[in-house]
């Protein structure tokens, strides 16, 4: 076996979804993990594995955490830099931080410089598949890609699409929005690890023909996905409603431009009508929940168990840089905290699963990460349980496994990542 190495430690693995079934059930501790040329070969005993493998490499981990790498489904790269600026709600966070910022992206070698340096923050949090937004620069696309097939990481990205409600040096036109983006699919999409997403900012920076465009564009590259924001303020909502007179309500300014589907993942989705919630379930499209800006830039609550009730297919993300951390764990926290409010305690297999397998299902890639399973790719993350002093003191009172994970979700931060496997390589 070519490179076959053994992980041991408390290897998670999921065998279906905590939220369909009981999480306990579900959701099972291995020993070790076999891996080899870049994906799972096998888990189960120790024993076993060596049997199988007697010239593997071992790595030993006992007492942490073996899980499939964070996956998160929802992110903007070139906001690393304006992270956790002060006081704004999301359309003044735009004008004030984020235009001014994504304006510098023009430049080819600064372009690359954020893609390095948000790409090596997160994989020191543990996160090792992202979807980003990029800037209205075919150079920003081009800079997260080569960067992130640089590192071997499976990623998703997209130009990021505006011809109005933005700095003319930031918009484009519909026609060379449909064009660059036809461009850089033929260039990117299924490049190694690498998938393009179609990419209007959202509505209130677009104006129906270029929706229209984009739309025609994603009839024509059904294999990609479709990123956008969704309902995060109800300034937001209001405006869209009046920008599209005619749409019954912020979906359908979407739905009317061929924007709406299965492989469309919708950012945010916190203040939803029925119709709606209807819509979204009925054509199997994916929800991001992004709780650390909803909560950051003061969005709103978002009800995870209702959109869980409702059917809706739903990931987790940082939405750096409105979200004010590149951890998944906090976001996992955040999460947790919010359900709390809603009158909803999250499992931590729920929350486990949701930055892992249910974010990789969201991306159309539940195939291929966000479970430790046979023929998975190989990208893993160790969790030292007990990697800071108040964690460690909490993690000795544990008497199960979830109650050991569980003061990691809540406290953990990149210390306790001792690990990170890309593809089986170890970074």
């Amino acid at each position: 076996m070519s490179g076959a190495q053994i992980i041991t430690g408390h290897v998670l693995c999921f065998e279906g979804s905590p939220f369909e079934a009981d999480a306990e059930t579900v959701a099972r501790i291995e020993e070790a993990v076999l891996i080899s040329d870049g994906v799972v070969v096998q888990v189960g005993a120790l024993g076993t594995l060596r049997k199988a493998a007697p010239e593997a490499e071992i790595h030993g981990f006992d007492g942490h955490l073996i899980s499939p790498g964070f996956v998160d489904a929802h992110a903007h790269y070139p906001q690393t830099a304006i992270i956790a600026s002060w006081g704004k709600r999301l359309l003044d966070w735009l004008e004030t931080y984020t235009f001014p910022e994504e304006m510098r992206f023009h430049d080819p070698d600064y372009a690359r410089k954020i893609a390095a340096r948000y790409l090596d923050l997160t994989l020191s949090h543990g996160t090792t598949t992202v979807a980003s937004f990029c800037t209205s620069h075919a150079a920003s696309v081009d800079a997260f890609f080569a960067e992130a097939q640089q590192r071997g990481l499976r990623a998703v990205a997209g130009k990021t699409c505006m011809d109005r409600g933005a700095p003319a040096g930031l918009c484009d036109t519909a026609q060379s929005a449909y064009d660059d983006s036809k461009a850089l699919i033929a260039r990117w999409h299924g490049q190694d690890r690498l998938s393009y997403a179609i990419t209007p900012r959202f509505s209130l920076t677009s104006t129906p023909d270029q929706l229209d465009a984009l739309g025609v564009l994603w009839g024509e590259e059904p294999n990609c996905l479709m990123q956008t924001h969704l309902s995060e303020q109800k300034e937001e909502i209001r405006k869209a409603s009046e920008l599209f007179p005619l749409a019954r309500d912020y979906l359908d300014t979407y739905e009317r431009h061929g924007l709406l589907g299965a492989r469309g993942l919708y950012g945010h989705a916190i203040h939803l009508t029925p119709r709606e919630r209807a819509r979204l379930a009925a054509l199997g499209a994916s929800v991001i929940h992004c709780p650390t800006s909803n909560t950051f830039i003061g969005s709103g609550l978002f009800d995870l168990a209702a959109r869980v009730a409702d059917g809706i297919n739903l990931g987790l993300a940082t939405d750096t840089g409105g979200g004010s951390s590149f951890s998944m764990l906090r976001a996992m926290a955040a999460a947790y905290e919010i359900a709390q409010l809603s009158g909803t305690a999250l499992h931590p297999a729920q929350l486990w699963w949701l930055a892992t397998a249910g974010s990789a299902q969201a991306l159309h890639m539940g195939d291929k990460i966000g479970r430790i399973a046979r023929g998975m790719e190989a990208d893993l993350v160790a969790i030292d349980l007990a990697s800071t002093p108040d964690i460690a003191q909490r993690h000795a009172r544990a008497e199960d496994i979830w109650e050991a994970i569980f003061p990691t979700i809540m406290m953990g931060d990149d210390r306790a990542v001792k690990a990170v496997w890309v593809g089986g390589v170890r970074n």
